[in-house]
């Protein structure tokens, strides 16, 4: 398996002290060797760093943690090869554009061979893994039930995210963190755990690496900013776990709706 990183923030935030975490996990204290990926988004564009080396040997991934990129929403991956050879055009996230939007997508979990049988359209993956099929079959499905655009009820959009995610959950395990610049959209099959930091700001002491920050020095009242990850980062906050089959969306750091296979919830 692999392990999933996004923040989404009410102002531009750098993401190194969780970074400075799970990059310990691509070979030091986890298992995912395989490469590493992340991409900030800077309004519609797209800045992205891949290295298929683990990430706690990785120059690149040294030099995320030390350069504060600020962004309002990022996502990040190690990988844990299953399906596809370890090497670049295999590294998450995967980005593709949508009506003058740059889409990126990352995935945690193993999908049935039978994917691959599941016709395309618009969108051809550049790689060899289940995970970038799975990005664009879902683009896809997006662009053929709304090819002018957005919808202006995007209640609508995020019915039919939640329905794709359901179609490839009953294939295997598919955790997935999906921006559009504006939105960071965040399902879950088995794993995936989130928190909301906000005023009143404190410390938190990273699992996986010597690291305390202070947020209250590092903030302004006014800013909220969630991080989403597989498993929790530090041991001495309080994470939410998300349920199967739960879609929970964010943006600007808030909960703006959650959906899942029990029904709808408003939020």
């Amino acid at each position: 398996m692999c392990e999933l990183l996004g923040m989404s923030a009410n102002v531009p935030t750098d993401i190194c002290f969780s970074f400075a975490g799970l990059m310990q996990r691509g070979g030091g204290t986890g298992p995912h060797r395989d490469g590493w990926g992340i991409a900030f988004y800077e309004g519609h564009g797209l800045r992205a760093f891949h290295d298929p080396m683990p990430s706690v040997d990785s120059r690149i991934a040294e030099l995320v943690v030390g350069y504060p990129i600020k962004s309002c929403q990022v996502i990040s991956h190690i990988r844990q090869a299953n399906v596809g050879d370890v090497c670049l055009a295999n590294t998450h996230p995967f980005s593709r554009e949508l009506w003058g939007y740059m889409w990126c997508f990352a995935h945690n979990g193993q999908l049935d061979p039978r994917l691959f049988e599941w016709p395309l359209g618009h969108y051809r993956p550049v790689g060899s893994t289940d995970s970038e099929y799975a990005f664009c079959w879902l683009l896809n499905q997006i662009r053929t039930a709304f090819p002018d655009g957005p919808p202006e009820d995007h209640q609508a959009l995020i019915e039919l995210i939640h329905g794709c995610c359901e179609q490839l959950r009953a294939i295997g395990v598919y955790n997935m963190l999906l921006g559009d610049s504006c939105r960071l959209y965040c399902y879950c099959t088995s794993k995936l755990s989130w928190i909301t930091r906000r005023a009143p700001f404190g410390e938190a002491r990273l699992k996986d690496r010597d690291m305390i920050v202070d947020f209250h020095a590092e903030t302004t009242p006014d800013d909220v900013v969630t991080v989403i990850a597989t498993e929790p980062l530090t041991d001495n906050e309080d994470w939410q776990r998300l349920l199967p089959g739960d879609l929970i969306v964010f943006a600007d750091g808030e909960v703006e709706k959650r959906i899942s296979t029990r029904g709808p919830e408003v939020c």
